[in-house]
């Protein structure tokens, strides 16, 4: 791939992280290893797959169970849905609205409970739930809006509100989330798979607990297998995997909190670590400014490290959507190094402005830092990756691994 090699060290970490963790194959890998015991039970299963890796999932489920599959139904980001899936048989897609829903993300809800409430006799109810589910689903509580419910959205992401609180806030307003659906599967016997973007990956949290446990004081244990099949951690691993064929070991943690402090404190972590590579997996937050640019919050970690390594040469820092998709853009996320302030400086924009307006994206863009890969498939939260490394040193790397890396697409940034 063209370009500085330590940016091609970061996207092939990233390659490997977002590989890990795809929908798909870790959906096919976990039904596999079920499948001689479900095809002995002689039931059949209605697919009901929700989120912005929905759509990939289904695919794993059908590789895995084929014939044992009656109907499926993604509903999904727009977009996500793919040209592979549309091939699927017995299939429904929805494609509906993220990250603020909208009427299709009602009319999904309908869908959803009619199609669960047609199933045949007999018939097990399989549910793939990913991140996004939260706003491209939804059955109104009584007495809620939908006006009301976009309110409240759009209050959330300008807030800056963890994740995990803003999934149980969100889950009051619904008749599904909170563990509500789960309510309404008793005795089929239900399997639930997850792939995780929340902290701890509690199903009760993923997509604002959608097939989570039934609520504290109902009619009894809901009947409901429940599984997460990827997570942030597995996507971790992958990287640190791949940088050791590379020839470098790291060390890995998780993240959450506000955007410029964990700038400040990987940027910090970065130059002051005695290895060349530190890797953080979990989910920043941004307040938004009253009138906001062209971002999110990957966008803005991304442009606040850059601030902070200006100068250095040998430092350069990835911050990437796992979904492949950050804020309300289309793009991942950024992919800065020691440079990006004076690209930005003489391309006519203020960093420090930017980041005050949240318009990171406009800047990015300008920089070449930008990083765009379309629909990855998964949806684990975010990945951090930083490199402190010389481009004589990077390119040894990358030569002496060239026998044991395997090919892959990778995302493409604009600056060369």
């Amino acid at each position: 791939m063209p370009g500085k090699p330590q940016r091609r060290v970061l996207l092939e970490l990233l390659s490997a992280a977002l590989a890990a963790v795809d929908g798909r194959g870790c959906t096919r890998a976990a039904l596999a290893q079920r499948r001689p015991e479900l095809a002995a039970s002689a039931a059949r299963f209605c697919v009901f797959a929700v989120g912005k890796a929905a759509a990939h999932m289904a695919l794993g489920a059908h590789d895995a169970l084929g014939d044992l599959i009656e109907r499926v139904l993604i509903v999904t980001k727009d977009g996500h849905a793919g040209r592979e899936t549309a091939c699927l048989p017995h299939l429904e897609i929805c494609e509906s609205s993220h990250p603020v829903p909208d009427e299709r993300s009602l009319a999904a809800g309908s869908r959803l409970l009619a199609s669960l409430e047609a199933m045949p006799a007999g018939a097990r109810p399989l549910f793939l739930i990913s991140g996004g589910a939260s706003s491209l689903i939804e059955v109104l509580a009584h007495g809620v809006t939908l006006e009301q419910l976009r309110e409240f959205n759009a209050w959330a992401l300008a807030s800056g509100i963890e994740i995990g609180e803003l999934n149980r806030r969100r889950g009051t307003l619904s008749q599904i989330k909170g563990g509500r659906l789960a309510a309404r599967v008793r005795g089929r016997g239900a399997l639930a798979l997850f792939i995780s973007d929340v902290p701890g990956d509690d199903p009760a949290l993923i997509g604002s607990g959608l097939m989570g446990p039934a609520p504290a004081g109902g009619a009894g244990p809901d009947d409901v297998e429940r599984r997460v099949v990827a997570s942030i951690d597995v996507a971790l691993a992958a990287a640190r995997a791949r940088a050791g064929a590379l020839g470098v070991r790291a060390a890995a943690a998780r993240f959450g909190g506000d955007a410029e402090r964990l700038a400040v404190r990987f940027a910090h972590e970065l130059q002051l670590s005695p290895q060349p590579l530190c890797l953080w997996g979990g989910e920043s937050v941004v307040r938004l400014a009253a009138d906001p640019g062209r971002g999110g919050r990957n966008q803005h970690l991304a442009l606040a490290a850059a601030r902070l390594i200006a100068g250095y040469d040998e430092l350069y820092l990835l911050a990437a959507g796992t979904d492949g998709t950050d804020g309300p853009t289309e793009d991942a996320g950024g992919l800065v190094d020691g440079q990006t302030c004076a690209r930005a400086a003489s391309a006519g924009y203020d960093v420090e402005e930017a980041l005050r307006r949240c318009d990171t994206g406009s800047v990015l863009e300008a920089t070449g830092d930008l990083l765009h890969t379309g629909p990855t498939g998964t949806n684990v939260g975010d990945l951090v990756l930083g490199l402190k490394l010389s481009e004589t040193d990077a390119r040894a790397w990358l030569n002496a691994a060239q026998p044991t890396l395997t090919p892959r697409p990778h995302a493409a940034t604009g600056h060369r």
